[in-house]
């Protein structure tokens, strides 16, 4: 099993490209069941996650190959698919796989999907997934873990979630698609992925409004087709935004091509309250520090507001920043299991409930720790970057999950990090 060891002290510099968002690719590799056409996709960050995706569709008789001179571009052809089914062995690592279900019952009429599985943060129902699929006509039973959904063919209905869900939102938008008639889901999330894959679904011949806010309406159509020229993935906002608390928390000058500045507002403007100066324009971002941080107080909630993907990165800067502040998580109720892991690094941070008060130390030892989940591994590198001595970050499979090469990318700015086999 892999580790990472990490020699902290240095500053971050330099330049780092930002890869392409995994919560943006894994809902536009479900799309492409919605055509029978074949369609390429640029920017595919190489993830464990986008693999197990590519597998699963490979499974059910779809040709899928990377491409291009650095492999991020990936060509798939969903026309021949024999076995509208995602096994558990296939699932059981990845709750995004749910995302299947909509597209296949909405191209094929019947799909067998088992229920995911993924990393240990909290609940993610998927019943919500269920109650709009059939308010939109599918007859669907779960029997022996699995979900097995029948529809001659959807049709449009007006769906209010009872919770706001990124993957719920992005199945129902695809299966409301090929729909017969209009559906209006209420209560949609309003990521920037979600809008990321409505953009390619219109460019598929989709007819949504008003997706990016929390009511969107599909009208569905006969057929989807490939956009012409393929789709590109938006940046990964939460590997920016991990980047930008690396470079906050280390010190030093880093440059971030192809990151998205509108994508990460509040972040941002957290960062700035911690005494990091930040720049940016387009399509890059820049983030300089020379002090130590002050503490700044954040709570989790949906986009627009502070995302629960990068609770745990912010949780370092606040670990070795002056004064106190609280953490507050309202979206996942088993995502403070990075704390023990922090303390053993030197930290000084109280648990009650779903808040954590964080007490500023001037610096991290190194110790051997342990990821468990995605973005807590990224927080135990950010703390080994700043740590005195040696950190080895155990499980780091989570990790490879979720950030294309990140030893490669931190090695590039200066960081003394390898992996070790």
């Amino acid at each position: 099993m892999d580790k990472l060891l990490i020699r902290g002290g240095r500053p971050l510099k330099g330049e780092v490209q930002i890869s392409g968002a995994k919560n943006a690719a894994l809902p536009q590799l479900c799309a492409v069941l919605l055509s029978a056409e074949p369609i390429t996709l640029h920017n595919v960050p190489q993830l464990q996650d986008v693999a197990t995706m590519l597998k699963l569709l490979r499974h059910m008789g779809a040709r899928a190959d990377r491409m291009g001179a650095s492999d991020d571009e990936v060509a798939i052809d969903a026309s021949r698919i024999a076995l509208p089914e995602a096994p558990y062995e296939l699932v059981k690592t990845m709750r995004a796989t749910i995302m299947v279900l909509g597209p296949l019952l909405a191209r094929f009429g019947r799909a067998r999907v088992s229920l995911p599985g993924g990393c240990a943060i909290g609940s993610r129902p998927v019943d919500q997934h269920i109650k709009g699929l059939q308010l939109m006509g599918a007859d669907i039973t779960v029997e022996h873990g699995y979900i097995v959904a029948q529809a001659q063919r959807l049709k449009g209905a007006r769906i209010s979630t009872d919770m706001v869900t990124v993957t719920g939102t992005e199945n129902l938008l695809m299966a409301a698609t090929l729909a017969d008639g209009e559906t209006v889901l209420e209560n949609a999330a309003q990521e920037p992925e979600v809008a990321d894959l409505a953009e390619m679904l219109i460019r598929m011949g989709a007819r949504i409004e008003g997706h990016g806010g929390s009511r969107i309406r599909i009208e569905g159509v006969p057929r989807l087709h490939a956009p012409e020229g393929g789709h590109r993935i938006i940046p990964d906002r939460i590997e920016a935004g991990t980047f930008l608390c690396a470079a906050a928390a280390a010190g030093g000058d880093v440059l971030l091509k192809g990151a998205r500045a509108d994508h990460l507002e509040v972040v941002v403007d957290k960062l700035r309250e911690a005494g990091a100066v930040i720049d940016s324009g387009a399509d890059w971002m820049r983030v300089r520090a020379d002090a130590r941080p002050r503490a700044v107080n954040i709570r989790t909630s949906e986009y627009p507001l502070f995302p629960t993907d990068m609770q745990a990165q912010f949780m370092v800067l606040d670990c070795i920043a002056e004064g106190s502040a609280t953490v507050t998580e309202t979206i996942f109720e088993n995502r403070f299991m990075h704390v023990n892991e922090l303390l053993r690094l030197g930290a000084r941070i109280e648990v009650d409930g779903h808040t954590a008060v964080v007490h500023g130390v001037e610096r991290l030892s190194g110790a051997a720790v342990m990821a468990t989940d995605l973005r807590a591994s990224a927080s135990l590198v950010i703390a080994g970057l700043v740590a005195d001595g040696d950190t080895v970050v155990d499980r780091i499979y989570h990790l490879d999950r979720g950030y294309d090469r990140m030893e490669a990318k931190l090695r590039k700015l200066g960081a003394d990090i390898e992996r070790v086999r």
